[in-house]
């Protein structure tokens, strides 16, 4: 019985501060409104934000009053509950609007809403006919979604649980000791790059309200876009000038770029997810030039532009495009799979393995190689550098990385296997699948409107589980079925 009313009280703490989360989700839903100020003539459709909105608001508000429990803490695996349900509600709260603007079916306005959220990129929308209440909902859910649903709505969440929801996130370093305060960090850093974004772009030649839905996808490596043709509508080097920069800020951990707003250069340039990207970015570039845009595009400059774009794109996990890939060849795809299995910096926007997992693997490899060279007795130690720290390799993390990977892997084969089921070639399935899992959303063309319920639902699981990297979803699901056991057992 105490068991069975520990588990109680521990969850009514669960409920409140998720209660907590969609309330302020809520508040983030309504944001599109906002547009209104500018395009009244759409105010036809604030029905459309306005009534989810204060569904998930009351919800959220009666969990919070109801089970608000005071001076109770969770644990990480209780803060990945949170997370998980959060995430979850959110997701399908925030299709509604597509299916009542857009009329889209349940598995098309999830899929937009999770690859909003996910800050994958990828789309089923007809953008020729989404108004730009729609347009603007879905850059907001990737500005939101980048900096993490919790991570933003972290600052409102008091004591250790705020510890939780971020370590469950895989955002387990923070910028200062106090939880408020490096979420408030966060968030300044955050919207300082989507505002000199949004000014860049302006600059650029983009209207202000294209200006928005770019700086927003750009920063929180999102991809999502206003024209059908992406970046390429603009085909202009400024437009592409602009977006590059804004991509590997989202790229970089929050801890590298707090160094890096405060000038502290050598701990940024002694990083090994950085110094990795600085060799991964110059040798991808040299390849997909030579091998592949060099014999499709006719003029240099053209070429050059293409390969370094779409290669800081891929691995950035934004997932802007200034071209098709019909016409690109398996050296080129096979090049930008790579990269987007990579991913980009560990505690950031970005989806992926993670740069650091693939510093991580080389240094291993390295240190075993050395280790096989030296005298039994030799004793060695394996310093690797995380920002401005020097840690050191033990078993734990050797695990943790493989455990990663290997889950990484084998789901990125189910995937795809899925994707060759439904009938698309394995090189389209691969890349495709390497986009979703990645949380990328660079495209072949074969994630469409008329993409079959399976392949749909196939990406929503990869985009999911690639964002909350597999163990919170797996711990959380296997933590709630064991309570829910305990409780059952005990009632």
């Amino acid at each position: 019985m105490r068991e069975k009313e520990y588990i109680k009280r521990q969850y009514a703490a669960i409920l409140s501060s998720t209660g907590m989360i969609l309330v302020l989700s809520a508040g983030v839903m309504l944001s599109p409104l906002l547009m209104l100020l500018a395009y009244p003539q759409e105010a036809g459709d604030v029905w459309a934000f306005l009534l989810p909105a204060v569904c998930l608001g009351l919800s959220g508000l009666i969990l919070w009053k109801l089970f608000r429990r005071h001076g109770v803490t969770l644990s990480i695996h209780e803060g990945g509950v949170i997370v998980f349900i959060s995430w979850s509600v959110v997701i399908i709260f925030s299709a509604l609007p597509f299916m009542f603007l857009m009329n889209m079916e349940f598995s098309r306005a999830v899929f937009e809403s999770m690859s909003g959220w996910t800050t994958t990129g990828l789309s089923v929308v007809d953008l020729t006919k989404a108004s730009r209440l729609i347009l603007s909902w879905r850059s907001i859910m990737q500005l939101a979604g980048g900096a993490g649903l919790a991570i933003i709505m972290m600052s409102a969440i008091v004591g250790p649980t705020g510890v939780g929801i971020s370590n469950a996130e895989g955002r387990g370093d923070q910028l200062v000791p106090h939880v408020r305060e490096s979420a408030r960090l966060v968030m300044m850093i955050y919207l300082g790059y989507a505002s000199i974004g949004v000014i860049a772009y302006r600059l650029a030649g983009m209207s202000l309200f294209d200006a928005m839905n770019h700086s927003f996808p750009a920063v929180s490596t999102g991809g999502f876009s206003t024209q059908v043709e992406n970046i390429g509508h603009w085909d202009f080097f400024a437009v592409e000038a602009v977006s590059m920069p804004l991509m590997l800020l989202g790229n970089l951990s929050f801890i590298t770029a707090w160094y890096l707003w405060r000038g502290k250069l050598r701990s940024v340039t002694r990083n090994g997810e950085v110094r990795l990207m600085a060799i991964i970015i110059p040798l991808s570039v040299l390849i997909v030039f030579i091998f592949t845009c060099n014999g499709i595009y006719p003029h240099l400059t053209k070429s050059m532009r293409v390969a370094v774009f779409e290669t800081v794109s891929c691995l950035t996990t934004t997932g802007f495009q200034t071209v098709s890939y019909s016409n690109w060849n398996g050296t080129g795809i096979f090049v930008l799979i790579i990269l987007m299995l990579i991913g980009g910096g560990t505690c950031s926007t970005a989806g992926g393995i993670k740069q650091f997992r693939v510093y991580f693997m080389w240094r291993l490899f390295v240190w075993e190689i050395k280790r096989l060279l030296l005298p039994r007795a030799a004793v060695v130690e394996f310093p690797i550098w995380e920002g401005d720290r020097r840690s050191f390799l033990d078993d734990a993390k050797v695990r943790q990385v493989c455990v990663f990977l290997f889950m990484y892997v084998t789901t990125y084969i189910l995937g795809s296997l899925v994707l060759c089921i439904c009938g698309y070639p394995i090189k389209d399935s691969l890349f495709e699948f390497a986009s979703a899992i990645g949380t990328v959303g660079t495209s072949v063309g074969v994630t469409s409107a008329g993409m079959p319920d399976l392949g749909l639902w196939a990406e929503i699981c990869g985009m999911f589980l690639g964002r909350l990297e597999f163990m919170v979803v797996f711990i959380s699901l296997i933590k709630i079925g064991k309570d829910s056991r305990v409780l059952i057992a005990g009632g």
